[in-house]
């Protein structure tokens, strides 16, 4: 890696020499525009707009369009003159929690190597920070801009964060937030226990670019003047549900599936119980659960065809009870005629 600047970290008194460098590298292929037919380089000109002249990279000045047509250039001086005190330094403004940084501002990591005898100092304020747990926030100057930063510990190395000011962060306006939207405490415990059934930890190597392995592929085989394989075609993405929650209990079924664990049991309607949900949710989740809803009814066709082998095994056994029931009585009332007839013999002779 090549330093891209050379400065120190200035931390109350003491400053620790440093250089930087780019944490990150994209990994995108890329491209050249060339002339189809015989794969020449595409070239631009500097082409003024005014005169049509080409102008050369010495001559070329930025400008500030203040609207009508109107111009304003700056040139090198102007530059030179505006206030940069952190042109050299990576000025510690204070330690805040980590949780307090919202992503969005994150921008761009770079690292931070010692300079030369500052390894003492630059070890100390690792270890500082690493126990505090917080992370400090900085300003520094980078490429003639002034940038807001933090500086916390990532592998053993300060790690440097650039980045973006609050009003640099766009607003969502966008017109459903403005919609009264009900979500229902059935489908909220049925997405709940969809996140709970898709928890892990996250292991940043168990992801892969699939695109940039296929295009380096069909590179290669253009190189090598091969037949260009074709990648199997992934499985189609399932139709878009209507019932929100046939797709939720769907999903958490199918991601049960994928980690080996055992379905839901089932209840004596023969409909899935989620004890997820049930967790989340008791009252509303039971009822979703039963196929019921306050709203209304859900669709419960799967559960008619699991609770039908179930009414059939009612049905047969009621008749089996029927069936020893009308024999019991049919032998009860045999012997009760047999011993009423018995009765009148002996009462026949006694007389």
């Amino acid at each position: 890696m090549r330093a891209i600047w050379k400065g120190a970290v200035s931390f109350g008194l003491v400053s620790i020499a440093v250089r930087l460098f780019s944490a990150t590298e994209e990994k995108d292929i890329r491209f050249h525009q060339v002339h189809r037919d015989d794969g020449g380089r595409i070239k631009y000109k500097r082409v003024c707009s005014v005169d049509g002249e080409e102008v050369q990279f010495d001559d070329i000045a930025k400008g500030y369009d203040i609207g009508g047509g109107e111009m304003v250039i700056l040139t090198d001086d102007d530059f030179a003159d505006l206030p940069l005190s952190t042109s050299r330094a990576i000025e510690v403004l204070e330690f805040v929690p980590a949780d307090q940084v919202d992503a969005i501002l994150y921008n761009k990591s770079y690292y931070l190597e010692p300079d030369g005898t500052a390894t003492k100092p630059y070890v100390l304020l690792r270890e500082a920070l690493g126990d505090a747990d917080r992370v400090a926030i900085v300003k520094v100057a980078l490429r003639q801009r002034e940038q807001l930063a933090t500086l916390r510990v990532h592998d053993d190395v300060l790690l440097l964060n650039t980045m973006l000011w609050p009003d640099e962060v766009r607003k969502p306006g966008f017109g459903f937030l403005d919609d009264d939207i009900e979500v229902r405490p059935a489908e909220l415990a049925m997405a709940s226990s969809l996140i709970d059934s898709m928890a892990a930890d996250f292991d940043p190597k168990a992801y892969s670019d699939n695109y940039r392995a296929a295009l380096q592929e069909v590179i290669n085989a253009k190189v090598e003047g091969r037949e260009v394989v074709a990648p199997e075609e992934e499985e189609e993405a399932a139709p878009a549900a209507t019932d929100l929650m046939a797709a939720l209990r769907a999903s958490v079924e199918r991601a049960r599936a994928a980690r080996g664990e055992e379905p839901p049991h089932k209840s004596g309607d023969g409909t899935k119980e989620s004890p997820d949900a049930t967790t989340h949710a008791p009252g509303s989740a039971k009822k979703a659960a039963a196929g019921k809803t306050d709203d209304a009814p859900a669709k419960r066709a799967p559960a008619k065809k699991a609770a039908a082998p179930a009414k059939k095994a009612a049905a047969t056994t009621t008749a089996k009870k029927t069936t020893a029931a009308k024999s019991t009585a049919a032998a009860k009332k045999a012997t009760g005629t047999k011993s009423t007839a018995a009765a009148k013999s002996t009462a026949k002779k006694a007389s």
